[in-house]
């Protein structure tokens, strides 16, 4: 009476490690995130909402803009003394650097302004296209500007100068968001353009290995 109590217990066993094994070839293994150099990733990518901003040409951003293609998002202004400047010169190169890339996984470049007072589209237009023909740009509202930073939670705040102008304070990092729409990356500055266009591949590489 005794053996049949243990050739359940042995069968139970089998049954259990089977289904292990069955649930490790079904479920897709995670590859562990590469080390990189500047890039912080995300164990999950970060979802979007759709953002009520316009592009450099005045048309409205689609909700599934960042769908289907890589893009490098700053946040920034077009009066930025220093910051915005150097990084938009940077981010050109980094373009030029990550060229041999299939034309899927080339990123997209988007400054989205934190101050729409005094960057509408026209105006926004020629300063990204003075770094790189193929820059984009996005402005809006008082409300969509917030919006669209608190997505990205980007803190910026408006400064009153002495001389009775103003200047925008704001955060500094680079966003690498991915095909799915939403973020995979956060690069964080200083930035350099050998060291950006190194981490972009590897998060590009990685994401890849998890589909």
């Amino acid at each position: 009476m005794a053996a049949r109590p243990l050739r359940i217990g042995i069968l139970v066993i089998v049954a259990f490690a089977a289904g292990l094994i069955l649930a490790r070839l079904v479920t897709p293994v995670r590859e562990a995130a590469p080390q990189t150099e500047r890039a912080t990733l995300l164990p999950e990518p970060r979802p979007l909402p759709a953002l009520a901003l316009s592009d450099q040409d005045g048309h409205a951003l689609a909700p599934d803009f960042f769908k289907s293609h890589w893009t490098l998002v700053f946040f920034g202004f077009t009066q930025c003394p220093d910051i915005c400047p150097t990084t938009l010169a940077t981010l050109a190169q980094v373009s030029k650097q990550l060229a041999d890339l299939p034309p899927m996984q080339r990123p997209r470049v988007l400054l989205v302004s934190v101050d729409p007072e005094r960057d509408p589209p026209e105006h926004l237009a020629a300063y990204v296209r003075f770094f790189d023909p193929g820059f984009m740009g996005a402005t809006g509202s008082l409300e969509a500007t917030a919006a669209a930073a608190a997505a990205f939670g980007v803190p910026y705040a408006k400064v009153t100068m002495p001389d009775g102008g103003y200047t925008m304070d704001h955060g500094s990092g680079l966003f690498v968001v991915g095909p799915s729409g939403g973020i995979v990356a956060f690069l964080s500055a200083p930035h350099d353009a050998a060291v950006i266009a190194r981490d972009y591949r590897k998060v590009v590489a990685w994401a890849g290995d998890q589909r």
